[in-house]
């Protein structure tokens, strides 16, 4: 999926994300040196006739954590209700004053199989609140915020819906063996002791072996870290390449970090614990540090580590989306114009993770852009080899044409204007909650930087991408 923000932001396992954003002058500071740079600056609204201009309100997150670490006791929807809570509080939102709630979320807790619902009532929304969880791998909030935009704003059946995405890999379902599972249902069936004993009987110490979810891909069953290894490969992007790019995220992370910038974190007490204000992924190493480590999938050649891929974590993201006209009534000053949006998808076994190639120039023909109009880049960093093949997939024009069918190449955003606070790397990757981070954090960049135009692109699994 591709999307576009106009200053405002938007962007999310092999799903692909992109997003194009316009700042809404309305959220800009009362500086009059940055107001005058959005509207020297600003040539297109991308308003589309007949259409309703739809507006993010604000964004919130709990603090990415390591998962098995301070959220290690809590439960799913604890941390959604936290995010939810969060962004009531920074927005005075009333509680009824939502038409709709969607969750995204991957990893699904068996008993609160409707996260949203479960979240939404916990934080003290309506029970009048219709709410509903949603699942694309690693872009899972991305649909959530598309499904509440373009399926309920813009057809008029909303005016304002929260959308969010959680996941907790500190604790995730793990299964009895199918035969197992199949004896323990036909014991619940049974009617005579003779029943019960018989298939007690039948029970061998293979059958207690349980089933962990599946970190492989189901079509092709190679792990998306051995699609990594051999994406890099094919594309000739080196482990000391790898290396640079995660010691970039980490680095522009932690300053980002000590320097305020990321406001989208709610404070969050957790129950018998500390109060966490940070996310505690980032770590700033050096070169020296990162050569060190040995591969983590393809042994022993492999150059995908444990530090150039991002790290199991738990989180959860919240974002308040409106009509402008719905907003301004409330007296909101958006932060940014969700404008369009692009979902592709890919080979999963070859492409698994090139969505990001195939998504963005489509979102900016959609909105009549080109790479040089976007002044702000936030790109899911599943791994560092992921985004250095898909850079030189967008900087070749033998691959535009032998693979997408396009003349010349899409080009390659500027470092410059690319991940600057940080990413999935560094900041930390809970997969259904990632794509509201990078809407938010467009949005919050676009504003600091004083620019229009902002993309969001993201890879799932299943050779996925918005």
């Amino acid at each position: 999926m591709a999307s576009m923000l106009m200053n405002p932001l938007r962007s999310c396992p092999p799903v692909n994300a992109a997003w194009a954003v316009q700042y809404a002058t309305r959220s800009l500071s009362t500086s009059v040196h940055l107001h005058a740079q959005v509207q020297t600056k600003s040539k297109k609204t991308l308003a589309k006739p007949g259409v309703k201009n739809i507006v993010l309100v604000d964004g919130v997150r709990t603090p990415f954590l390591t998962s098995g670490t301070t959220y290690a006791d809590l439960m799913p929807h604890d941390l959604a209700r936290a995010a939810l809570q969060g962004l009531l509080h920074r927005t005075s939102l009333p509680k009824d004053a939502v038409d709709y709630v969607i969750y995204g979320t991957v990893i699904q807790e068996v008993k609160t199989s409707n996260v949203a619902r479960e979240a939404s009532l916990g934080a003290g929304f309506s029970d009048k609140i219709p709410c509903h969880t949603v699942t694309m791998a690693c872009i899972s909030s991305n649909v959530a915020m598309t499904t509440g935009t373009s399926g309920m704003i813009a057809a008029g059946q909303c005016d304002a819906i929260v959308a969010g995405g959680v996941e907790f890999m500190s604790d995730v379902p793990i299964r009895h063996s199918r035969k197992m599972r199949k004896t323990m249902l036909a014991l619940n069936r049974a009617k005579t002791l003779g029943q019960r004993l018989s298939l007690i009987g039948s029970i061998r110490m293979a059958h207690l072996t349980p089933e962990l979810p599946a970190v492989a891909e189901f079509s092709t069953a190679e792990t998306m870290g051995h699609s990594a290894d051999r994406l890099a490969a094919a594309f000739g992007v080196s482990r000391l390449e790898q290396d640079e790019f995660a010691l970039r995220s980490h680095t522009l992370a932690k300053q980002a970090q000590d320097s305020g910038l990321l406001s989208d974190v709610i404070s969050f007490k957790v129950p018998g614990r500390d109060m966490v204000s940070k996310d505690n992924g980032i770590r700033p190493s050096s070169m020296e540090q990162l050569a060190k480590l040995k591969p983590a999938f393809i042994k022993p050649h492999g150059t995908v580590t444990a530090a150039n891929s991002s790290f199991l974590t738990d989180g959860a993201s919240a974002v308040l989306i409106m009509s402008e006209e719905k907003a301004l009534a409330m007296g909101y000053k958006p932060k940014a114009y969700l404008r369009d949006f692009v979902y592709v998808s890919q080979d999963p076994k070859d492409q698994l993770l090139l969505g990001p190639t195939y998504g963005t120039p489509k979102v900016l023909e959609r909105a009549g852009l080109t790479m040089n109009d976007i002044d702000v880049f936030e790109f899911h960093e599943a791994f560092a080899g992921q985004i250095m093949a898909n850079l030189k997939a967008m900087d070749s024009d033998w691959f535009a044409q032998t693979y997408m069918g396009r003349k010349t190449k899409v080009g390659t955003p500027p470092m410059e204007k690319f991940n600057l606070w940080g990413g999935s790397l560094s900041l930390g990757h809970p997969f259904g909650a990632t794509g509201c981070r990078l809407v938010t954090t467009v949005a919050h960049r676009l504003q600091k930087e004083g620019g229009q135009y902002g993309l969001v692109a993201a890879c799932a699994a299943g050779g996925q991408v918005t």
